[in-house]
């Protein structure tokens, strides 16, 4: 840094060159899930520890059956939540985050918190931008 000014880096996510920028498109499928918004509300719910999925339905506002239904078996498949089936009658299904899916708590709480913080400042720039 010379004369006060600090460096810019243009492209700071995506490596231009390299064995980092052929990792891209896994980088996106990885990214497309953890940053989804279900999936945020999913982890936040189960960050307490194991739920049923009607209590996950209760807690998350907004979800549909069907999408939690897809973001509960995405989040299985991608190792970060164990659905645990109980033989009972009716049959009780627990779903809790991995050892994987835990480490993700710790990044998406920030997210979580930065968009309560902001959602008034977002809803009246959505509001400008649609008198447009």
């Amino acid at each position: 840094m010379q004369g006060g000014t600090v460096p810019v880096t243009t492209n700071i996510f995506v490596p231009e060159s390299g064995p980092e920028a052929s990792d891209c498109k896994a980088l996106a499928s990885i990214l497309s899930r953890i940053g989804d918004k279900w999936t945020v509300m999913v982890v936040g719910a189960l960050s307490d520890g194991p739920r049923r999925y009607n209590e996950l339905r209760r807690i998350i506002d907004g979800i549909s059956q069907r999408m939690l239904t897809l973001t509960l078996k995405g989040l299985e498949r991608d190792g970060l939540v164990s659905r645990t089936v109980y033989p009972t009658v009716p049959t009780r299904v627990d779903y809790e985050l991995t050892e994987l899916g835990r480490t993700l708590i710790a990044p998406l709480k920030p997210l979580f918190d930065w968009a309560r913080q902001n959602r008034e400042a977002i809803e009246a720039a959505r509001a400008r931008f649609a008198e447009q």
